[in-house]
């Protein structure tokens, strides 16, 4: 009997252990990592097509797409994208995560580059790049072919994802 007691008191001891909230880890939201004001349309409102990180400059971006280009780019390797996709290059500075040793988590956004197909009346690939806060147009291009950057956009293949 005296066995049990002392389980049970040490069990006791450990739930009561538990009731308090650790004050060390505070759930908050990345607040400068969601700030992308002055972008025209939805800059991370698509889904993801895939991500890197850019160890020289210590960046990390997250490729994003409507519905039409997140389906085209996950069935096909090749960068003709149809008329009407829309992707989205959202780049972060890195900073060190304060809640996980040695992780890093998105700090401000550097830039945003959005590239689009359309076809009316030609087709027609518009790449135009953000940067600052609010965001200021730096680079505006549309032709019949992709521009160099743009090209590079449409080249990501989309990650393998379950």
């Amino acid at each position: 009997m005296r066995v049990a007691q002392v389980l049970g008191l040490f069990l006791l001891g450990g739930l009561a252990g538990c009731e308090a909230t650790n004050p060390r880890v505070v759930t908050t939201l990345n607040q400068d990592a969601s700030k992308v004001s002055g972008f025209p349309g939805g800059a991370m409102h698509g889904r993801v097509i895939t991500s890197w990180i850019d160890k020289p400059s210590s960046t990390m971006s997250t490729l994003y797409g409507n519905d039409v280009a997140v389906n085209y780019a996950r069935k096909n390797s090749d960068t003709a994208y149809p008329a009407g996709s829309q992707l989205s290059l959202v780049t972060w500075k890195e900073t060190e995560d304060p809640r996980w040793f040695g992780g890093n988590i998105p700090a401000k956004v550097v830039s945003v580059e959005q590239v689009s197909v359309d076809t009316v009346p030609e087709k027609k690939y518009a790449y135009t790049r953000y940067e600052g806060e609010p965001a200021r147009n730096v680079e505006s291009v549309a032709a019949a072919t992709p521009s160099a950057r743009a090209a590079f956009l449409l080249g990501q293949r989309a990650a393998v994802m379950p």
